[in-house]
């Protein structure tokens, strides 16, 4: 198990990045949601640059948890869920998506043989698709924030898919109740940064709620993943 940016680039084998809050969370629910395609980039002007000359037709990601300017959605699960319910067609779209830790951290983890996006929505989904491929050697690297301090969520994930790779199961609650217990949660309720939505934290903890794999391939010199 690896921790940060630091641990992403010294990562090897089959490689799972985490980023409960909110990347691969995110990630996740579009294409569950009928995103076409995902294209990951570790700087957001390049992501606005891809969409502009039509690769792309929208973008979302954060910076400090806010959009870059031009970008279509925030890196929040709950704005790509709701989003046909708001008049918004994202069904059999390619999505660029940028932000601060998970995109940042498959893109420097250079020594993978093969990277997976990984939450606590889709855990479960997640390890079973890497017990398909039978690697000889499993990462699983906790972004945190920015990818610079460690968090509470995404090291729990780690550890539950770790235990989940080792065949040992953990109480969901125990989990979820630790990281409601943290720092990182307390943004999501605080009026004052509407960036982050309340409803994130929700689409987040619902522990294996999602089929959805994440599963990165190289496509042209860029990292994408497509509906599994």
């Amino acid at each position: 198990m690896y921790s940060l940016l630091a641990g992403a680039r010294e990562a090897s084998g089959t490689v799972i990045i985490i980023d409960v809050f909110r990347a691969f969370t995110t990630a996740s629910v579009a294409l569950a949601a009928g995103v076409s395609k995902i294209v990951f980039f570790a700087d957001p002007d390049d992501a606005l640059a891809y969409r502009r000359a039509g690769k792309a037709d929208f973008c979302a990601g954060e910076v400090d948890g806010i959009p870059p300017a031009g970008y279509d959605f925030g890196n929040s699960p709950y704005e790509l869920a709701t989003a046909a319910s708001r008049g918004i067609d994202i069904k059999g779209k390619v999505m660029a998506h940028s932000t601060r830790a998970g995109t940042v951290g498959v893109n420097a983890a250079s020594h993978a043989d093969q990277i997976y996006g990984g939450s606590l929505a889709n855990a479960k989904a997640t390890i079973d698709a890497v017990r398909a491929d039978k690697p000889d050697l499993v990462s699983i690297v906790a972004m945190g924030l920015a990818g610079k301090v460690r968090t509470d969520e995404d090291e729990m994930c780690a550890i539950y898919m770790r235990n989940l790779l080792e065949g040992r199961s953990t109480a969901h609650d125990a989990i979820q109740s630790i990281i409601k217990s943290g720092h990182e949660v307390l943004k999501f309720a605080d009026p004052a940064q509407p960036q982050w939505h309340e409803e994130d934290v929700d689409y987040a903890l619902k522990i294996d709620s999602l089929n959805q794999v994440v599963r990165i391939e190289e496509e042209n010199g860029l990292l994408v993943a497509k509906p599994q």
